[in-house]
């Protein structure tokens, strides 16, 4: 077990170490440096990696074990928070709004941290890869209003969840329930949500083994999928629909 984490190289085609590789304490932590260019992040999420870091701090690159996952058909959402949902005026979309996703989930208070995670650098990166049709967001409206979203990586058919932001009480939660509805009618059985909270295992997120995540994230990714945007395909539909 390497007792630090590799430094990478200039290259940004070259692949990551294996993630056994990783630290356990901090657990996950493979490698620093690097870029955040489109081909990195995209061999990243193929490997099972992600970047997380501060402002001040060099790239840092996690594969945590085990991982935190939802099954696309296991996102649970309270019997009163559907009830509450049957009469919800509320908008579902995807990719018309991504940037805005984006800075709103960079500027959310998250409880018990100060500051994020989704730098300046870490948006651009993100917009770009959105740009180029491997980055998603879904997004939640009230009328002309924002009120929720989620944003990500899809690779092959393999969705990497990143971040997503309430600015209506479960504004989040209908966003990652229609995106695990839409993603398990594709046939796309996993979506990433990376490290464990009690928020996520609330709503139906497991934990699964690195190896065998880090197995079924390659089979996905190799599996053929469509890239640009999800705007007429995901369509719009009324957050009604998963109160049944």
């Amino acid at each position: 077990m390497s007792q630090r984490p590799v430094l990478l190289s200039h290259d940004p085609e070259a692949p990551f170490p294996p993630v056994a590789q990783a630290l356990r304490q901090p657990d996950g932590l493979l490698a620093l440096g690097g870029d955040l260019s489109p081909a990195r992040l995209l061999n990243a999420y193929r490997s099972g990696v992600f970047p997380w870091y501060s402002e001040g701090q060099p790239i840092l690159w996690w594969s945590p074990d085990p991982r935190t996952v939802f099954r696309t058909d296991g996102v649970h959402l309270s019997t009163r928070f559907r009830r509450g949902l049957r009469h919800s005026p509320w908008i579902v979309r995807a990719d018309t709004t991504f940037a805005r996703v984006v800075d709103r989930c960079a500027r959310a208070p998250r409880p018990g941290q100060r500051g994020t995670w989704i730098t300046p650098e870490m948006c651009a990166a993100y917009i770009e890869l959105h740009r180029l049709g491997h980055a998603h967001s879904v997004e939640v409206f009230d009328g002309a209003r924002l009120v929720g979203g989620v944003y990500g990586v899809a690779v092959g058919r393999m969705f990497c969840g990143e971040s997503m932001f309430s600015d209506a009480s479960g504004g989040s939660k209908v966003a990652l329930a229609a995106l695990a509805r839409t993603l398990h009618g594709w046939g796309w059985p996993l979506l990433d949500a990376q490290v464990e909270n009690p928020h996520l295992l609330s709503l139906g997120a497991v934990s699964m083994p690195r190896a065998r995540f880090v197995a079924e994230v390659a089979a996905l990714a190799a599996l053929p999928a469509a890239v640009g945007p999800w705007t007429e395909r995901f369509g719009a539909w009324p957050a009604s629909g998963l109160a049944a």
